[in-house]
């Protein structure tokens, strides 16, 4: 299916991207410092684009999904070419995949909702399971292929290869409806912030267990680096499996899966980061992932239902994703003032406007 495969595409990239950090840090001779400003021209560049291509690829989601996916994959050059030595900047390369990975996150949104629209099926659940499994199975492909002696540039040029091809995968789907067509109605910005809000509560635990998880079992918990690894990769399948769940129930409703990801979700990450020992943090992982993986996907699905003309789609996709950008930050505060272990158990607070959620639905 063209959404499958371009969300699969997406997920490699990032996958072998995170495997590919220390290779990067250390063949352009960047300090953690240097190495994380450049990292923040990723989101720097993804936010306007995102408010961008969700206006402007309302009633054209095949356009705006192929040129996104193209974008992404020139981006993913550009780092490639950087991290190879190339006489231009890592910061400005990540700002153009930055603006590529936030473009085709809302316009595979778009065309992911206009798709359940038209066919009357449950696809958002589906087509974000493609995400981590790709993740899971990209990182240690790439580790593998540094093992192998493949450097940085090339490993990239590599993975920009199946996205760029993606590109062409929304041909396939049936083309939209122009918006000027469309019922033309101002975006319900009250029901977005709500809906924003709570998917970013989400996204802050999800990008709390990608770039710590790992970090706190080796550091704090004295576990190998193998066993560290399958923190976060067990983070990966379990989210998968909640989403494959989720689609296989379709009586689960909102309610549940806001009571579940409040409940479940709070209690795995407030285990994880008070874990006495590496087998309850990562079981701690596990429940966190199985408990929240279902809600985005639930969550951008219910907005594309209410506005058809793809305004609340968009709206939410570019306030959740303030839930990435503020993650490290939130983290790294709470980390310096009470320890990493404290900061992930704390993050457990976040649960509280979700279980909110299932009693006031």
């Amino acid at each position: 299916m063209p959404l499958i495969a371009v969300c699969a595409a997406w997920g490699v990239f990032w996958g072998s991207w995170a495997a590919l950090l220390p290779a990067v840090k250390a063949g352009l001779g960047l300090s953690t410092a240097g190495l994380g400003l450049a990292l923040s021209a990723i989101p720097v560049g993804a936010i306007p684009a995102m408010a961008l291509a969700g206006r402007w690829a309302r009633g054209r989601e095949r356009a705006g999904l192929g040129l996104s996916t193209a974008l992404f994959g020139l981006g993913i050059l550009a780092v490639a070419g950087a991290a190879s030595g190339l006489p231009y900047p890592l910061t400005a390369a990540l700002f153009v995949l930055g603006a590529g990975s936030g473009a085709l996150d809302v316009t595979l949104n778009l065309a992911t909702g206009r798709a359940e629209r038209q066919s009357g099926r449950r696809l958002f659940q589906p087509v974000y399971a493609a995400f981590p499994v790709a993740v899971i199975a990209a990182a240690p492909a790439t580790g593998l292929a540094r093992e192998l002696g493949a450097g940085p540039g090339a490993t990239l040029a590599a993975v920009a290869a199946p996205v760029l091809g993606c590109a062409f995968a929304p041909l396939a789907l049936p083309p939209g409806i122009p918006e000027s067509t469309a019922r033309r109605t101002r975006t319900p910005w009250r029901q977005a912030a709500l809906l924003g809000a709570l998917a970013a509560c989400v996204l802050i635990i999800e990008n709390a267990v990608e770039q710590w998880s790992a970090l706190l079992l080796e550091d704090h918990l004295n576990a190998s680096a193998l066993v560290s690894a399958a923190a976060p990769a067990g983070y990966m399948a379990a989210l998968t499996a909640g989403r494959l769940v989720a689609q296989a129930l379709p009586r689960l409703g909102p309610r549940a899966l806001y009571a579940a990801a409040g409940a479940g979700g709070g209690a795995g990450i407030v285990l994880a980061g008070l874990a006495p020992a590496p087998g309850w943090a990562l079981a701690g992982f596990a429940l966190t992932g199985l408990a929240l993986g279902p809600l985005v996907p639930a969550i951008l699905s219910r907005a594309s239902a209410d506005d058809p003309r793809g305004s609340l789609v968009a709206a939410v996709s570019t306030l959740s994703y303030a839930g990435f950008v503020a993650s490290p930050l939130l983290v790294g505060a709470l980390a310096a003032a009470g320890g990493l272990r404290m900061a992930l158990a704390l993050l457990g607070v976040l649960a509280v406007p979700l279980l909110a959620m299932s009693a006031a639905r």
